[in-house]
């Protein structure tokens, strides 16, 4: 059984040679800079602030590896996205997403966090792109849903759904990283990805 709450920071990674690829299995999480992506990835951990929070959205310029109870790294892309970040800064995510997932062995699952009040964004669906031409499988998880009434409950994933053409058996998980909704069924997707 893995446990979620042993794990330590690695590294974090600016350039693409400095990519980690020494064969463990590596679940990579991605998702827009104000989507609550931090919270999501300290709510599996058990963690306060193991990655970091912040009010300012876009912190994350880095591609940051935590590895999980030493059998596999959780791997925290750059949140994208965030208007007030300067062009070059948009153009080095840029290039450093498109070496990431020009490798198909970096990852094994991928997990692309949406706000579940929103339909996707241009940059949302440019990132379920990534994935797309990855060929890796990959999760949609519906944060914030917490903020949702019973109908939106309902009707929100349909719509997202439909908004991202995606099959109506693809795994899109409605999550709360303020109440913990959907944390069982996050672990029990990643768990056949890592043995």
């Amino acid at each position: 059984m893995i446990n979620f709450n042993n794990v330590e920071f690695v590294t974090s990674v600016a350039q693409p040679n400095k990519f980690l690829n020494d064969g463990k299995k590596s679940i990579v999480f991605s998702g827009k800079s104000n989507v609550g992506k931090s919270s999501v990835i300290n709510k599996l951990l058990n963690r306060k602030n193991f990655a970091r929070v912040s009010s300012v959205p876009g912190k994350t310029i880095h591609v940051n590896y935590f590895l999980v109870d030493r059998q596999f790294y959780l791997v925290d892309l750059p949140g994208y996205g965030y208007a007030k970040v300067s062009q070059s800064e948009k153009e080095r995510w840029n290039k450093l997403m498109e070496s990431y997932f020009s490798d198909l062995n970096r990852f094994d699952l991928g997990v692309l966090i949406l706000d579940s009040r929103h339909k996707p964004t241009a940059d949302d669906r440019r990132m379920k792109e990534w994935f797309d031409y990855s060929g890796k499988p990959y999760i949609i998880l519906l944060n914030k849903c917490d903020k949702l009434n019973k109908t939106e409950s309902r009707e929100n994933p349909k719509m997202i759904r439909e908004e991202l053409d995606l099959a109506e058996d693809f795994p899109c998980i409605l999550f709360s990283a303020m109440k913990g909704t959907g944390k069982n069924e996050l672990i029990n997707a990643i768990i056949p990805y890592i043995k």
